[in-house]
């Protein structure tokens, strides 16, 4: 039977969020989803990024 794991995205007081960014692949007409976990406050310079 498989387990079922939930993580919480809150630590030490510091809030988190999930962040789905959506990249093109360099040799195809594909996309790739990136997921990465980063402060809320850090949200908007994480996106900003390319």
């Amino acid at each position: 039977m498989a387990k079922k794991v939930v993580a919480t995205l809150q630590t030490k007081g510091k809030s988190m969020a999930k962040v789905i960014r959506m990249v093109k692949s360099p040799g195809s007409a594909s996309y790739a989803f990136k997921e990465n976990i980063v402060p809320v406050d850090a949200v908007e310079e994480f996106l900003k990024k390319q």
